[in-house]
């Protein structure tokens, strides 16, 4: 009879207002847990049965089920840290990490990462972070995320110096010098200037050019030297220019001749007799003649000597950059990150972790930008739970519980005036 089926309806009520507590009580418990998305219980009535009665057929309702709990994926605050490691995402994408030994992947909104004893990056629990590799030469390697390491996590090793370019401006109102060069006499030529370069095991050499004004216009002689390990002097013979340089009426390198600045050899091979392969070192002269002093504007070479890491950090653009002591800064991985068409789909299986469904649809997986998400550094996303609102939905549960655990007590009341018909 309908009085029953009253009782069933406060019993739905009573197990649905629990669960929906459950839920506000999980959401509170995760106010402080890093990148946790809150969740909501959408409830829904259950089907009616049908009566008929002398204005014809109605429907009376039989209680309350929850239809879904969903998960709020809003954007939450974020929290400024000491830490470089730790990073946070502006946006809809999702970090993505793998356990040891575990194909499947699983994402992520928190970014409190840290390298391990291997030089992996990680989460807390030990899962590694995905990323994009960078070759030696800093460009991404094609294929899928990979874990991202720093394999050189103690020396990196020495690089030899091959290249050497020098970008300077030679005065144009310099006149030949009288004597014949020498590196010794400072009135044999018109400017030097210095740099330091590497050999293959990492030791480093000061090498010196020489700049000499030619009786022809518009000319200059270049000469070097430098000393091996045991001080023995290396270069080109003093009366034998290493090389010629030319320049335009207008000051700038005269194009028209072939090799003219660049594409020139400091030496094929410069035994520093040490130990380490005798190797050449190409020059280019990136130089200019204007009235104005002679001078060094910069000077690069592509040598270093062996390094140690001194720290590991990611930056902007969510890339992951080891420097080390020797001043080298090495681009190790770029952060992945992913996205999904229904986020609400993604089964959460802890430890701030999801793992996709096919209600969450297919991963769409690339590097952090306006499509997948901003990186922040040196911040952490907070939780998005708003402990105001929880509050007042644990009021309005709290009195729903109240109210059908009321429609119990009066079920029972009609029952025992039922049952007493009898006496």
């Amino acid at each position: 009879m309908g009085i029953t089926s009253a009782l069933y309806s406060g019993v739905s009520g009573l197990n649905t207002n629990s669960q929906a507590m459950s839920v506000i009580g999980n959401n509170l418990a995760n106010t402080n847990t890093l990148g946790f998305k809150g969740a909501r219980t959408v409830f829904s009535d259950l089907l009616s049965s049908n009566i008929s009665g002398s204005g014809g057929s109605s429907q009376v309702g039989r209680g309350v089920n929850i239809s879904k709990v969903d998960n709020i994926f809003s954007q939450g605050t974020f929290e400024a840290t000491a830490s470089n490691t730790d990073v946070a995402i502006e946006g809809e994408g999702f970090f993505m990490l793998k356990e040891v030994g575990n194909d499947t992947t699983f994402y992520s909104r928190a970014g409190a990462f840290r390298f391990d004893a291997d030089g992996f990056l990680v989460n807390p629990e030990g899962f590694h972070v995905q990323g994009k590799a960078f070759d030696v030469d800093g460009n991404i390697i094609p294929g899928d995320p990979t874990d991202i390491q720093v394999a050189n996590v103690g020396l990196v090793p020495a690089k030899v110096t091959d290249e050497l370019i020098l970008n300077t401006n030679l005065d144009a109102s310099e006149v030949p010098p009288l004597a014949a060069f020498n590196p010794d006499i400072p009135a044999t030529f018109n400017y030097s200037a210095s740099t330091t370069t590497f050999d293959t095991l990492g030791n480093s050499h000061l090498v010196s050019l020489y700049f000499v004004k030619d009786a022809a216009d518009n000319t200059w002689n270049w000469h070097w030297t430098a000393e091996d390990a045991n001080g023995n002097p290396l270069g080109n013979p003093p009366a034998v220019p290493m090389g010629q340089i030319i320049f335009n009426e207008d000051g700038t390198l005269d194009e028209t001749i072939a090799g003219n600045g660049t594409g020139a050899i400091l030496a094929a091979d410069i035994d520093w007799d040490n130990g380490s392969v005798a190797t050449g070192i190409d020059i280019t002269f990136d130089t200019t003649q204007f009235n104005s002093a002679s001078t060094v504007i910069s000077q690069d070479q592509n040598g270093y000597g062996a390094g140690n890491l001194t720290n590991v950090g990611i930056n902007e653009e969510g890339i992951v950059i080891a420097s080390y002591s020797n001043g080298q800064q090495v681009k190790v991985s770029n952060l992945v990150l992913a996205k999904f068409n229904n986020p609400g789909g993604l089964e959460m299986v802890g430890s701030n972790m999801f793992v996709g469904t096919d209600a969450s649809g297919a991963a769409r997986s690339g590097l952090p930008g306006p499509e997948l998400g901003k990186i922040f550094t040196n911040s952490l996303e907070q939780s998005n739970v708003d402990m105001g609102q929880e509050f007042v939905k644990m009021i309005t549960t709290q009195r729903g519980f109240q109210a059908n655990s009321k429609i119990i007590t009066t079920v029972d009341e009609l029952l025992g005036e039922l049952i007493n018909l009898k006496r």
